[in-house]
């Protein structure tokens, strides 16, 4: 068959970021350039997971987005039209779900059409390893390289056979987790769960594994996610959070708990009894103390540069040794390829578990969250006041994301923190400053602030963690008035 040059989908301007290549739909990601990279990638994953213990398969898989099927659809055939075979998702399912098939299945790796947490009108491609989880950076440089290749021609056409994507991935979840006890909690009254799947992958997730009704809002498929972005953050969640709230006056006895899931369901965020949202910079300190004192697990800790101080805290508690490393999930996933992990965490939601696949899973977090709290008999809140106190350490967190006028104005601010580096910020002295991923800074009285900057787009990140929310907020109040000041 004949195909499309390099020079005629400007293959040259499709990039991939830290976990796939994405793009706004018809603009961006259109068929012709799905149909372009996808069997590229494939030859890829054959060149460097290919082996006599693999079959020459690729799992294909999607979320609910627009047009997500007969993307899919699209990537099959062009795969399958390069030789190889192709397992073709029959629903949409949780991204993980489809690394974990890639792993069950001995297959080359998946392709899964999603664009996670951005907004309604972006698609995107992940590229999932044999292993089950996402290629390194040095593996879709391969396939950023291929794009710049003729195909081979093909004489034999693969197959393409259709998959059930949850039988496997439910049975795996509940063979690490007893669900027995959180059934009958919610069953008998005890327990009350309520789950926001954002419109997004994780729909019908929960009931499928507990196999019990759960108050699921937002079940139904939004290719719009309701005028939002489909991103576990408290902006996001307003009638959730007013949903439990109002529950929590009608029912201040009744244990309950929100889990809430982004648009592919490999981040997680939560919502205590009252209301409250609770970030995976809480969460993560709750599991720690979970999977080792009652699944005991072992393993290190394995952390961002953003991780909350609690974090390491909690782990020392429980002899866990801790490794830090840059933001992104990829960096975790290494990590966990090499050592005993106990569990990797982003503050953005993405939660993994070395005992499992190396990627982030927010269903089976919610699992062991929801564990957690049944086998405490404890709300969400009440957990991590407890590790508060067991640490003596109390802290608030925020980050926001600032703007900038432009990439010129971006450089400028790298140039600044370069050449005179900061000595006070917010009236307080720096006491030291971590370089691994952007500039951490210590301050004498043990808050930080942490400046990042986006490789692509004009956009400061800041994050600071403090003893009191209003040290927060004047610290990201200083640090954007730090940065503003060069535009």
């Amino acid at each position: 068959m004949s195909h499309p040059s390099p020079t005629l989908v400007k293959a040259d301007t499709i990039k991939f970021g830290t976990d796939g290549w994405r793009g706004v739909i018809a603009a961006d990601f259109t068929f012709d350039r799905v149909k372009y990279v996808a069997p590229r990638a494939a030859l890829v994953l054959d060149a460097v997971y290919g082996s006599p213990e693999r079959n020459r398969t690729v799992i294909v898989g999607y979320d609910r987005r627009f047009l997500s099927e007969e993307f899919a659809k699209a990537v099959a055939d062009a795969v399958a039209a390069s030789g190889f075979d192709v397992l073709l998702s029959e629903s949409y399912a949780p991204t993980p779900a489809f690394s974990w098939a890639a792993k069950q299945q001995k297959a080359l790796g998946a392709l899964v059409i999603t664009a996670s947490h951005n907004p309604a009108i972006y698609s995107g491609l992940k590229i999932k390893s044999a292993f089950g989880g996402s290629v390194p950076p040095e593996v879709t440089q391969k396939v950023e390289a291929a794009l710049l290749q003729e195909l081979p021609e093909t004489p034999i056409p693969g197959t393409i056979q259709p998959f059930d994507p949850w039988a496997s991935y439910c049975e795996g979840l509940r063979a690490k987790v007893d669900v027995t006890p959180i059934r009958q909690a919610i069953q008998q009254g005890q327990l009350t769960v309520f789950a926001d799947v954002m419109h997004g992958a994780a729909a019908t997730g929960l009931e499928r594994l507990l196999g019990t009704p759960i108050r699921e809002m937002n079940g139904d498929r939004d290719p719009l996610f309701g005028g939002a972005a489909p991103e576990p953050l408290p902006k996001y969640l307003g009638e959730f959070l007013t949903t439990m709230g109002r529950y929590h006056q009608e029912n201040r006895t009744q244990l309950s708990v929100g889990l809430v899931f982004d648009g592919d369901s490999d981040r997680i965020a939560a919502v205590d009894s009252q209301g409250h949202f609770l970030s995976s910079q809480i969460l993560i300190p709750i599991l720690i103390q979970h999977l080792v004192a009652h699944r005991g697990y072992k393993g290190e800790l394995v952390k961002t540069v953003s991780g909350s101080d609690l974090m390491p805290k909690v782990a020392a508690l429980y002899g866990a040794p801790v490794h830090e490393t840059p933001i992104g999930y990829k960096y975790i996933a290494d990590r966990m390829l090499e050592a005993e992990v106990l569990l990797g965490g982003e503050e953005s939601g993405g939660i993994g578990y070395g005992h499992h696949i190396p990627e982030r899973d927010a269903l089976l977090s919610a699992l062991y969250v929801l564990e957690a709290i049944v086998t405490s008999g404890k709300d969400l809140s009440d957990l991590y006041r407890g590790l508060q106190e067991q640490t003596g350490f109390f802290s608030s967190y925020d980050r926001i994301d600032l703007p900038l006028a432009s990439m010129k104005v971006r450089a400028r601010l790298v140039e600044q923190l370069q050449a005179a580096p900061l000595q006070e910020i917010a009236g307080k002295a720096v006491v030291d400053c971590n370089r691994a991923d952007g500039y951490k800074y210590r301050l004498v009285d043990g808050s930080w602030l942490l400046i990042r900057f986006s490789g692509t787009e004009p956009v400061l990140r800041l994050y600071s963690e403090a003893a009191q929310p209003d040290q927060v907020a004047q610290i990201l109040s200083w640090a954007k008035n730090w940065a503003t000041a060069f535009d």
